[in-house]
């Protein structure tokens, strides 16, 4: 089967850890037997000018390999903020010419597409053009944020009807969709995963020694974009509260990633007087994350909205635990307080679920038994599963999958592995 995977989210020459989450899935579909998998990643148009951050997007290259994958980016119109009701036909139009040509050497059987809007509903209308399938993969913020938006709202509605499945990455996800009107049948969950080979334990003084961190102090490590959304001033004023109330004067918050609110929080840590407890250390490349995360007594995340937060799976695979906020895909992630704990994005509550976690004797072994029994081979499989259920169901198709079938969660039949 042939297979094209089109989406923005996508790392590029540019931004490495940009959409890992996707390269991730793919990259791990893409190994397995009879599937040719092939990329399209747009990016939005740049003049070749050295003038502000879209510049970078200017010096993306057309293609490259991406882990053993062929990944292509062409450019797309797009007109920031004003336009969004515009982006999903000003990529389908921009990238129509190239995909067409695409397909006279690679003539895909299947189009899959990740982030509903833009990315999907362009999906959509390249497939009714070329006469192809296509599955939508729901992502989190996609759907949560932009069904917000009236016109966004109907756009999403329209490309998960129109696709022939959808993928959504929590249930919590998968109910949102259904919300939109969506048949749930026609609507898989199917978790992020992760990658063991890539995120395993190390001895926790060793990772300090490696990064320069401070081996005597508990380390609370927090990773994302650096945005309102992602919740990194909760973490601050809890931590705070943790100090001034408690008297835990060796805590210590490292935060990694960049973003345009580093300077608000930058600021909001002087006028705490937390610069002794506060580290921020930029963006760094994802395979590195391991020794952090192996270095940290616990991982945090205080985000308002997640679908299934990789960052969570690779602690865990990692053997830290975890405390994140109460908010969609995370409490199916964190069933057991054996691995973790739920908190309130509230900066008391936060606090005091910091406080119960750094108190309490985690089995390390127990954390990584969760991780192993999500990989992203697991996940891959289900896509395929998903794919060729897909496949077997056009007209005049005579498809032989060679699997036995079983109910799935969601009532649909689906090929499933055998034992």
């Amino acid at each position: 089967m042939k297979v094209l995977v089109f989406t923005s989210l996508f790392p590029n020459n540019m931004l490495p850890n940009h959409g890992v989450f996707v390269k991730e899935r793919m990259s791990a579909v893409a190994r397995l037997a009879g599937l040719d998998v092939r990329v399209v990643a747009p990016v939005p148009y740049s003049p070749p000018l050295r003038l502000g951050w879209r510049a970078g997007y200017a010096r993306v290259v057309r293609e490259e390999i991406i882990n053993e994958v062929q990944v292509y980016h062409p450019r797309y119109f797009m007109i920031p903020k004003v336009g969004m009701a515009l982006h999903g036909w000003t990529m389908f139009l921009s990238v129509l010419p190239f995909v067409k040509n695409l397909r006279r050497n690679f003539d895909f059987d299947l189009i899959d597409a990740h982030y509903v809007y833009p990315d999907g509903f362009a999906a959509v209308l390249l497939g009714a053009v070329l006469n192809k399938p296509v599955v939508v993969s729901a992502r989190g913020s996609d759907v949560n944020l932009f069904a917000e938006f009236p016109i966004i709202k109907r756009m999403l509605r329209y490309t998960i009807k129109r696709a022939s499945h959808s993928i959504a990455v929590c249930q919590a996800l998968k109910d949102q969709i259904a919300r939109l009107g969506v048949d749930s049948t026609a609507v898989t969950v199917i978790p992020n995963g992760v990658d063991n080979k890539t995120f395993f334990p190390s001895a926790t003084l060793q990772a300090r020694e490696i990064l320069g961190l401070p081996a005597t102090r508990r380390i609370l490590l927090s990773v994302g974009i650096l945005e309102p959304r992602k919740g990194f001033d909760f973490l601050i004023r809890a931590l705070k509260i943790l100090i001034d109330e408690s008297g835990l004067n060796d805590l210590l918050l490292v935060i990694v990633g960049r973003g345009s609110a580093r300077d608000k929080l930058e600021k909001l840590v002087r006028s705490m007087d937390l610069t002794e407890h506060v580290s921020f250390v930029g963006e760094i490349p994802h395979y590195t994350l391991r020794l952090w995360y192996s270095a940290a007594d616990l991982f945090c995340l205080a985000s308002d909205r997640e679908g299934w937060p990789n960052v969570i799976l690779e602690s865990l695979a990692c053997g830290t635990p975890v405390v994140a906020t109460d908010v969609w895909g995370i409490p199916e992630i964190l069933q057991s307080e054996a691995i973790g704990l739920l908190a309130k994005r509230d900066d008391s509550d936060l606090a005091c679920t910091l406080r119960k976690a750094l108190s309490k004797t985690w089995c390390r072994e127990t954390i990584l038994d969760f991780a192993r029994q999500h990989t992203w081979v697991h996940a891959a499989e289900s896509v395929q599963s998903v794919f060729e259920s897909v496949i077997g169901m056009l007209p005049g198709t005579n498809l032989v999958l060679g699997k036995h079938v079983s109910v799935s969660e969601t009532g649909r039949n689906y090929p499933q592995r055998k034992a």
